[in-house]
């Protein structure tokens, strides 16, 4: 079970989206990464079960670097507030840890519809909530942000993200954050979440039969070089466009980019048999 050349090339374009993606929106771009890698594998025969697991933690893995690199851009623009992003991803990890542990033992399917329907509810939110008047200073509160953090951490693990799609909401309409210090501060979270998460879904992995070549758990290398060696420098480019974007126009796209993600992940696409 190696990959071949189309899933090679599919893999390297995936990798630049993600890359911008990551940067520009501060989410890890799992919505194209988890889809792809799940077809690539099962293109060559891997089991489903075991394809959307290994798509999950070499996600989450790709995540790191990537969130790493946007996050020191964002860092240079005063768009990162390290002290919610170090708190949130310190807790988050370690939700993120137990989460990969839940998902290991979980069907496919059901990872899958629960990533699902957590961005739908996130798009929702942010679609249907009331702008905030005026100026408000983000939340400094730790008991806050370990609150939130844990939780977090635990969704992220179960279905294989970083985390950013669903904390920026919660950053802009519980803590207070303005679109651009969500974004900032979520890619710095994701370190952390992305880490703790990649850790559990190598270990739980470890000695599962039907592996492809080049996997240490669920973990496959081969894909993560592809992915991750595109997507670092992208997220520069993405971080640097999303600094240039209104506020405004940022969280449209933000949401746009959770409908389709949320959407595509339940199923619906393919239920109504469209190529999207």
């Amino acid at each position: 079970m190696i990959l071949q050349l189309p899933q090679i090339l599919a893999l390297l374009a995936t990798g630049i989206a993600v890359g911008f993606a990551s940067g520009l929106l501060g989410v890890g771009g799992c919505f194209i990464m988890v889809p792809v890698q799940f077809w690539a594998l099962t293109a060559i025969g891997v089991d489903p079960t075991i394809a959307i697991r290994i798509a999950f933690g070499t996600n989450l893995l790709v995540v790191l670097p990537t969130a790493l690199s946007g996050a020191l851009t964002h860092h240079r623009r005063g768009a990162v507030l390290w002290r919610a992003g170090v708190t949130l991803g310190v807790t988050g990890a370690a939700g993120a840890f137990a989460g990969a542990f839940i998902a290991s033992r979980l069907p496919g399917r059901v990872l899958m519809i629960a990533f699902g329907a957590a961005v739908l509810a996130g798009a929702l939110r942010m679609l249907t909530a009331r702008p905030v008047k005026g100026e408000r200073a983000p939340s400094d509160s730790l008991a806050a942000y370990v609150l939130w953090g844990f939780p977090l951490g635990i969704v992220s693990g179960i279905i294989g993200i970083g985390g950013g799609v669903l904390v920026v909401p919660i950053m802009v309409f519980f803590l207070g954050f303005g679109i651009h210090q969500a974004v900032g501060t979520s890619t710095a979270l994701m370190i952390f979440t992305a880490a703790g998460g990649a850790v559990s879904y190598i270990v739980n992995g470890m000695g599962v039969a039907g592996l492809p070549a080049g996997s240490t758990g669920y973990v496959n290398w081969l894909q993560w070089l592809l992915l991750a060696g595109c997507s670092i420098p992208m997220a520069v480019v993405g971080a640097r466009a999303a600094h240039r974007l209104p506020a405004k126009r940022l969280r449209v796209l933000f949401i746009v980019v959770m409908i389709y993600m949320g959407l595509k992940m339940v199923g619906l696409f393919s239920w109504l048999g469209l190529p999207l």
